[in-house]
């Protein structure tokens, strides 16, 4: 038996660089693991892949559902078997999980899991894959994936297989309150609306503009200076997300006007995150974005980690 931790990821940036011929986007983001869990446990099995959902998985005041899935929706069991078929691994698994990361928040939980059994499996099944053998393997899985491999803040270019290290990094971790309101929204949908937006308003994407918030993205993360890397703070995604669940964007607003300056959202929603000088500041902002919203928003304050182990 094994257990590892899957860790959420965030977006500090993230541009969408146009469609592929595979239907897939080129992409440019910059993305770090939180300290957000999902916890998998892999029991040997005889010969199948099975999977199950812990009972104590949930989200306190918020109403959700989860369900395993069938063995092609979900990822954790598309990992398992396909690293099976890449190994010619003859054993089996029982995999457990315990669900802490929101669902379809931009979060990469989903992403993160899978990448979580492709490294648990390699070291109960002991097969020796290197981590780029296992990056190549979760590059089929999905675009996050390879990423919460390697772990660590990251450059992430082309579908999400051009992986990079950002080194030379200030000591001091990023803290951020996270907002998640409850529900989901499709990564697919996302990017078909973008790209409608873009092909009606026949506009080009804000190339000098999203250039230089990633430069400052970077020196902020290199100085140690929150303030640099919040004012860099960009999503390509962040408009059409909002003009489709205009409660994000309320949610944006209001915590601005209580005082927050760096509010951005992650991935392709639907959750909010504000960069903070100090936790206690997460608290009192999460207390007060529940009182004006009216609504039991899920929220954590949670800091940037490193590479995984």
């Amino acid at each position: 038996m094994i257990t590892i931790k899957a860790p959420a990821k965030i977006n500090l940036f993230l541009d969408v660089l146009g469609k592929r011929k595979d239907g897939y986007h080129n992409i440019k983001s910059l993305v770090m693991p939180i300290s957000l869990f999902d916890t998998i446990r892999i029991e040997n099995h005889a010969r199948h892949i099975s999977a199950a959902i812990l009972p104590e998985c949930r989200f306190k005041g918020i109403p959700w559902s989860f369900s395993i899935g069938s063995k092609d929706k979900n990822l954790i069991i598309r990992a398992a078997n396909l690293f099976k078929k890449c190994t010619s691994c003859r054993k089996g698994a029982t995999i457990y999980l315990t669900k802490r990361i929101p669902i379809g928040a931009g979060l990469g939980g989903g992403s993160s899991d899978a990448a979580a059994v492709l490294i648990g499996l390699n070291k109960l099944w002991k097969t020796g894959l290197t981590k780029e053998q296992l990056m190549k393997i979760g590059s089929r899985i999905g675009c996050d994936v390879p990423a919460l491999i390697h772990g660590g803040a990251i450059q992430m270019e082309g579908r999400g297989e051009t992986i990079s290290s950002i080194n030379g990094l200030a000591k001091d971790e990023l803290v951020m309150l996270l907002i998640y309101p409850g529900f989901a929204i499709s990564t697919y949908d996302m990017y078909k609306r973008h790209d409608n937006h873009l092909k009606h308003n026949k506009q080009n994407l804000p190339r000098v503009s999203s250039d230089s918030k990633f430069r400052l993205v970077m020196s902020g993360l290199k100085r140690g200076s929150t303030q640099m890397t919040g004012k860099g703070l960009f999503n390509a995604l962040q408009e059409t997300v909002f003009n489709k669940y205009p409660l994000l964007k309320i949610i944006k607003n209001s915590l601005e006007k209580a005082g927050a300056k760096h509010v951005h959202l992650t991935g392709s929603g639907s959750t909010v995150f504000v960069l903070l000088k100090k936790r206690d500041k997460g608290e009192e902002l999460a207390k007060l974005i529940r009182k004006q919203i009216k609504s039991p928003l899920w929220t954590q304050v949670v800091q940037t980690i490193g590479k995984r182990n």
